[in-house]
């Protein structure tokens, strides 16, 4: 890897995670846990094999994930963070509220995946009826989404279960789903741009931002 060459712990990080799809990859892996090789490449697409292999050798050289060989009963490797590696979830949070402002400039070709958006699940949406008894809201499929728990005033946000029961399930085009969780839109407004809410709509709208 190539180094900045500074005595600087900014430099230092970057030249660990400052390449090219290296913070995407511990996105992958903070949102979704352990996962193989080819799941790892689904959730970046247009990254290439050989340097996805890279990167993954590059940050398992850096502890920042380790590696389970695996054989023919248990498969490919499996990827994983450490605990340096899951150390990076602040700074990811941080790049999420810094990049939030320019979602809605984002080019129409530009791709979408449903679980990429449990990572600002996590943090924009609340509990605003702790009272009510618990109900879960599934954000896309178990292929690819996730979901959010409301329950006694804490929300907590998961990969899909398949024997999980959800109240509502909601789908539709990454851009008014965006625009939903960030609280930038409601509900009525959201369905008019393709969102669709199966089942209980008041699941969703007691974990969705209130209107300022």
């Amino acid at each position: 890897m190539k180094s900045y060459g500074q005595l600087c712990a900014v430099a230092r990080a970057l030249d660990v995670v400052g390449d090219r799809w290296t913070l995407l990859v511990v996105r992958e892996l903070l949102i979704q846990g352990p996962l193989r090789f080819g799941e790892l490449q689904r959730g970046l697409p247009g990254i290439a094999t050989n340097l996805l292999s890279q990167r993954l050798r590059d940050l398992e050289e850096q502890g920042v994930l380790s590696r389970t060989d695996g054989d023919r009963a248990s498969g490919p490797p499996l990827y994983r963070l450490t605990a340096r590696g899951r150390a990076l979830d602040g700074v990811m949070r941080e790049l999420l509220k810094w990049g939030a402002p320019t979602v809605p400039t984002a080019p129409p070709e530009a791709v979408f995946q449903m679980h990429w958006l449990s990572q600002p699940a996590r943090y924009l949406l609340n509990d605003h009826e702790p009272d009510r008894s618990r109900s879960t809201i599934r954000f896309g499929t178990p292929a690819d989404g996730f979901d959010v728990t409301a329950a006694s005033g804490t929300v907590t946000v998961t990969p899909c279960t398949g024997d999980t029961r959800v109240d509502a399930t909601v789908t539709g085009p990454g851009p008014a789903l965006v625009a939903l969780i960030q609280g930038a839109m409601g509900i009525d407004a959201a369905e008019e741009h393709g969102v669709t809410v199966e089942g209980d709509a008041t699941a969703l709208t007691r974990v969705l931002p209130r209107p300022a």
